[in-house]
């Protein structure tokens, strides 16, 4: 993985991937599948995520006021299927259930999943409060970003040139994915 210049992050969530979204507080972490991710600004990158407020990751959320988001690949549908249908809640034991393994972001400590194809590390913005409780809606600022180069480099996304399980995943509804298509000239 290399960094990505924070300028360039809210191009790892703008052609709108399937996400995983990690949260952390007081030893416990958790990662779930979102399909409703997106980025709001690219100076000071930040991003918007929906997460329903009955899940174990937006109770870690409030609790730390850091997430992660994962942009998985193709090769990792098992686990965002997996993430995004076993709830935290019920199974202590989700992530290595799930087969997820992750490492600490730098600066908060929300938990990166490794194999993903980028990686940011947010913080909750304040004015979250006010459209988290009635919308599910987290707003958050990127704190750092990270790519695979085989893929992501020089700001941009060469999936044109990378083997077909290194494409992002997109959720179209019922469990269906589509890959990350051809380019147009």
């Amino acid at each position: 993985m290399q960094a990505v210049e924070l300028k360039h992050a809210y191009r790892l969530l703008n052609h709108g991937p399937t996400v995983l979204v990690g949260s952390a507080h007081a030893g416990r972490r958790n990662v779930m599948a979102a399909a409703w991710a997106m980025p709001l600004d690219f100076d000071t990158p930040k991003i918007a995520v929906v997460i329903d407020k009955a899940t174990l990751t937006r109770e870690l959320i409030e609790a730390s006021g850091v997430l992660s988001i994962n942009v998985p690949c193709v090769a990792q549908r098992e686990l965002v299927v997996a993430t995004g249908t076993l709830s935290g809640k019920e199974h202590k034991d989700k992530l290595s259930r799930c087969g997820v393994t992750t490492h600490a972001a730098p600066q908060t400590g929300a938990p990166l999943v490794d194999g993903c194809m980028a990686q940011l590390e947010c913080r909750v913005l304040p004015a979250t409060v006010h459209v988290a409780g009635p919308h599910d809606l987290i707003l958050a600022e990127v704190l750092g970003a990270w790519a695979d180069e085989r893929v992501f480099s020089q700001g941009r996304w060469h999936f044109e040139d990378a083997p077909a399980e290194l494409r992002s995943l997109h959720h179209v509804a019922g469990g269906h994915f589509y890959a990350t298509g051809e380019p147009v000239a």
